[in-house]
């Protein structure tokens, strides 16, 4: 980027990214001509506004009905006028006020980068960049040529019992006795009990273990203990760290669910979201 802005004499530089008219938006979008010179920028335009700012893009992009070119938020300044269109005045936001307004005196070029990125601002966003690793090659990919380091954390190996396990990623410390887990995200020190299904989910696991005494007290009194209970269905959620959901819990995100937030969980986009620390006693459907 950098490169090209040195190459094209811009005096400002965007790097920017073809979206969806769903992701549109939630962004900066703008237009630019033959030469990347950008001529137009608008900040979060309405859905009703989309048609008037499609731009030329890729046929890989047209594929994936991505007509919109929306800025990253990654900008590159010469230094001089940076200092010139802050010194003296009270504009402060980018979007809104100085890239808008550079357009007219000052080069703006559009860089358009080509490899993987993703706001994971919205639920949605979040949602389908971690079910995303799940696919047979993700565009994210944890499994290439380049090394992708974890944090490092002295957790034992998963237990998996009975699960019959498609296309699923576990992290460390899991035990696991579900019937069945598909295209879901487990994540570190997860327990999932006997008979349960697991569908199109991501459970972001525990910080810490339960003690046996701590174990033992919550069945004597019939509360969930951290993890996921037995007999549960679950599908299209996320669920948050350190959650106890009881046995016979159903969880069926989906379209036909409306918005709402709630004291235990938030429905987003037919995403059920189980808040930190929720309990959900047994039983429970959604």
């Amino acid at each position: 980027m950098v490169k090209n802005h040195e190459e094209t004499g811009a005096e400002i530089s965007i790097a920017t990214i073809p979206v969806t008219a769903r992701d549109a938006p939630d962004f900066g979008i703008l237009k630019a001509d033959e030469n990347n010179l950008i001529t137009s920028f608008i900040e979060k335009p309405k859905k009703d506004l989309l048609p008037d700012w499609k731009s030329e893009v890729g046929e890989d992009m047209k594929a994936k009905g991505k007509h919109y070119l929306a800025s990253m938020g990654i900008y590159l300044f010469n230094k001089k006028l940076l200092a010139n269109l802050l010194e003296n005045n009270t504009r402060t936001d980018f979007g809104k006020e100085i890239i808008p307004q550079s357009l007219v005196d000052h080069r703006v070029v559009s860089y358009q980068y080509e490899g993987y990125w993703t706001d994971i601002g919205h639920i949605h966003s979040f949602f389908d960049a971690n079910i995303g690793l799940t696919d047979d090659i993700p565009e994210f990919n944890l499994f290439d040529k380049k090394t992708i380091y974890t944090r490092a954390r002295m957790l034992p190996p998963s237990k998996i019992s009975g699960t019959t396990l498609e296309r699923t990623i576990i992290a460390d410390g899991c035990i696991i006795n579900a019937s069945r887990i598909e295209r879901s995200v487990i994540g570190i020190r997860t327990r999932i009990g006997t008979g349960t299904t697991i569908v199109n989910t991501y459970v972001m696991g525990g910080d810490r273990y339960q003690s046996l005494n701590e174990l033992t007290e919550a069945a004597e009194n019939g509360l969930p203990v951290m993890g996921i209970g037995e007999r549960c269905y679950i599908k299209n959620a996320i669920i948050d760290k350190n959650c106890f959901i009881g046995n016979d819990v159903r969880l069926n995100g989906g379209p036909h669910l409306k918005d709402g937030d709630f004291k235990t969980h938030t429905i987003k986009d037919g995403i059920i979201v189980i808040k930190k620390l929720a309990v959900i006693p047994n039983g429970t459907v959604i």
